[in-house]
């Protein structure tokens, strides 16, 4: 009997510590579930892979962490690409703009319109950015009123250097006077930036030579044709479809012997000539101290719509190694190289501190 009581209180002592244990274990489950709860949820969706906008959003997580918006600590981040497609776009906007998330950050433009587009709504806030002209992307916006949008929505925009780039050209190549551009009309931000430049040539006296892309494999031929109709240098502009495919783009002009430029510097010595723009990192970190003001409780419908070019610093790459490929006589004059952040030649890549 003796023995029965002993192990009749052993298996009593053992229900009571499993049963003490699962209490503290719901009540720890309770803590670490409101913990987590707690932490606002967000969705950042890019359009494509490339450098602009993979700088975008990398500066975008850093400046939330500079808010104190660390990703799996005080906020969770759900990053989403559309890697170049539009219809891949769309249906993430619809995935993302449920409700379930306490803000939508998108990169680009089209990244942008596919969410404006399918949350008009509003039952998810969205701050944008790294877009050109948003104005003119039919979201809503007002550019006399840039105070005037959907209550659901902010952001900033960065309209890129188009004229100083055909300027700075000029300088690398006197003779200049035909620039050809490949770009895909089913985006707004492209067709501003081509408008745009439509203007600079008509004031610097230049031509220029216009060709469609709508995808990367189009990219080729179009550049092809741009070279056999007179083009001098290839301009690339802010076109999500020709960032994503600029390796291509840079492979043909360099079969042509014609120089590339752009407005998207990207990989220091990826064989462009000269880019001229921003450091969209530093756009990034403008976003995210948006983003972690909107989520701190900031109303977006008070948030006017602004452009913050001016508040980062400029970019100007020079690779010096593609002069030597090319068939015209095109040079790099001393005042621009001491202008550059960033200088490629024989002896390799060599940086400044960017200036404003």
């Amino acid at each position: 009997m003796a023995s029965l009581s002993a192990v009749r209180r052993l298996a009593l002592g053992f229900t009571l510590i499993v049963a003490a244990s699962a209490v503290l274990l719901v009540s720890d489950l309770g803590h670490r579930t409101a913990g987590a709860a707690a932490a606002p949820r967000i969705a950042v969706l890019q359009h494509a892979s490339s450098t602009l906008l993979d700088d975008g959003v990398q500066g975008l997580l850093d400046g939330l962490r500079e808010q104190g918006f660390v990703d799996g600590q005080t906020i969770r981040i759900d990053r989403y690409n559309a890697f170049g497609d539009m219809a891949t776009g769309v249906a993430i906007a619809r995935q993302v703009t449920t409700g379930d998330y306490d803000l939508v950050v998108t990169i680009s433009t089209p990244s942008m319109q596919a969410v404006a587009n399918t949350n008009t709504a509003g039952r998810t806030p969205h701050v944008f950015g790294v877009v050109a002209d948003p104005f003119s992307a039919g979201i809503g916006l007002d550019r006399a009123h840039p105070a005037r949008h959907p209550k659901h929505l902010t952001g900033q925009s960065t309209f890129l250097p188009v004229n100083e780039t055909f300027e700075l050209a000029r300088q690398l190549y006197p003779e200049l006077t035909t620039i050809g551009v490949a770009w895909n009309p089913a985006e707004s931000n492209s067709e501003a930036f081509t408008k745009n430049a439509r203007e600079a040539c008509r004031a610097l006296g230049l031509t220029l030579l216009e060709a469609n892309v709508d995808n990367g494999s189009a990219i080729g031929e179009a550049i092809n044709s741009l070279v056999s109709r007179g083009a001098q240098v290839l301009w690339v502009g802010g076109d999500n479809t020709m960032m994503a495919g600029i390796d291509t783009a840079i492979a043909t002009a360099r079969r042509n012997r014609i120089p590339v430029i752009t407005i998207t510097p990207g990989k220091a010595d990826r064989g462009s000539l000269l880019d001229v723009g921003l450091d969209f990192h530093a756009v990034g970190r403008l976003l995210g101290a948006l983003a972690a003001n909107v989520l701190r409780g900031a109303d977006p419908a008070a948030i006017p719509i602004r452009d913050v070019q001016d508040e980062v610093p400029r970019r100007i790459v020079i690779n010096t190694r593609v002069t030597e490929q090319l068939k015209d006589r095109w040079r790099v004059p001393a005042d621009l190289l001491s202008r550059a952040s960033t200088i490629v030649d024989d002896t390799g890549v060599h940086q400044r501190a960017l200036g404003r």
